[in-house]
């Protein structure tokens, strides 16, 4: 018994190159719209894991400068604030650099990448 060219066609079909087409168009629609999403909330949290690192040592200034008599102008640095930080020191989040400044000034961080609003090497502070 012969099947008609039809019947054949039918069983052995697969995808044609327009649902390929398609289906394809819609994963690099979906891949448009997700990257730079995920890219701006990396930068957010990581913008906010330097400034909370930047709190903590903000923090561990004042408790230096509290429990060794210190006044606003005096001078420290990472090694004096090790006692006062969690772990010994702040865990950078994009490669950033600290600088401590005197008891009474704001520390701020500086990063090479662009994060949020602060451009590349931009001074980013708590405030």
């Amino acid at each position: 018994m012969k099947l008609p060219l039809s019947e054949i066609r039918k069983s052995t079909a697969g995808w044609t190159l327009i649902e390929i087409m398609i289906v394809v168009s819609l994963i690099g629609l979906l891949a448009a719209i997700a990257i730079p999403r995920f890219l701006k909330s990396r930068e957010t949290a990581q913008l906010g894991s330097i400034i909370g690192n930047l709190r903590i040592v903000e923090s561990a200034k004042d408790q230096w400068a509290l429990q060794n008599q210190k006044g606003t102008g005096d001078t420290t640095d990472c090694s004096l604030l090790a006692d006062y930080l969690k772990g010994g020191t702040v865990k950078p989040a994009a490669s950033e650099t600290y600088t401590i400044n005197p008891v009474g000034t704001n520390a701020f961080a500086t990063c090479a990448a662009r994060l949020g609003t602060y451009a590349p090497n931009d001074p980013i502070t708590s405030q």
